[in-house]
Order: C-alpha cells, then sequence, then structure tokens
C-alpha cells in the first residue's frame, strides 16, 4: 500500500476526473478481504455502500488492516484512510487524526456528500479497532 504522502503528491496535479480515477486505483491495491471477514462487527455504519475493515495484528503491536467495500469508489476512500495508519503501532493508529491527515485531499468537494458521508465512521471504526487492540 502507498504511503499517503505519496499519494497527495500524485493526486495535487490530477484533475477531478483523474483523481477519481487514483481513488478507484488505490481501491484496487487492497489485500483481498475474505468473505468470512466481512460481517457485523467489521461493517462500517452510515456509509452509502457496504464497507468493512478488520485490523489484523502484525509484528508485535502493529496493526494491518484489511477492507473492503462493494463500490470501486468507496473501496478507494477506505484505501486512502487505511494509507494514513496502515501498519503502525495500535496505540499509534488509536490516537491519529486521520482525518487531520486526509483534510489536503479535500474529499467534500471532490466527491459527491453521498459518497464521503460515511469517511467519518469509517476513520471512527479503524480508531476504535486499534484502541481495543491497544487495550
Amino acid at each position: 500500500m502507498n504511503k499517503l504522502d505519496d499519494i497527495l503528491e500524485e493526486y495535487e496535479f490530477l484533475d477531478a476526473d483523474e483523481r477519481y480515477r487514483l481513488l478507484i486505483e488505490l481501491g484496487r491495491t487492497l489485500e483481498v478481504m475474505p468473505d468470512a471477514l466481512k460481517t457485523d462487527a467489521t461493517l462500517v455504519r452510515g456509509c452509502s455502500a457496504s464497507v468493512w475493515v478488520y485490523p489484523v495484528a502484525k509484528g508485535g503491536d502493529k496493526l494491518h488492516f484489511l477492507a473492503d467495500s462493494n463500490a470501486a469508489i468507496t473501496k478507494g476512500i477506505v484505501a486512502l484512510v487505511l494509507s494514513a495508519v496502515q501498519d503502525q503501532p495500535a496505540k499509534v493508529v488509536a490516537e491519529t487524526d486521520i482525518a487531520a491527515a486526509l483534510a489536503p485531499f479535500d474529499l467534500k468537494n471532490q466527491l459527491s456528500s453521498n459518497r464521503t458521508q460515511g469517511v467519518p465512521n469509517m476513520i471512527a471504526l479503524v480508531r476504535e479497532h486499534a484502541a481495543r487492540i491497544a487495550g
């Protein structure tokens, strides 16, 4: 998965249509999430599309997230959210201001409100998982 700074660097040089395509491409970079993990507990509430996020412990205290969506652009948005915290210690993930990290992408003005309404819930679920794991 790409780092958020690298994604932003590319994103800033693109027009609106190209930004949309970049987000879709980001979604395609997500690892396959097994259907068995797509449960009520991993479902992000409040999204216009179905979105699932599942944390996996990696190398001690680090978290690696699996995610999926049934909509290409939404899958790209969740990939963007995860790029801010992927493979970081659970405590760091729980304390990261993901919304602030995503602010330069100006998603509310780039995408319809229908597409972005679930972003705060994606962020909340990621941070809740991390806080629970961090203990």
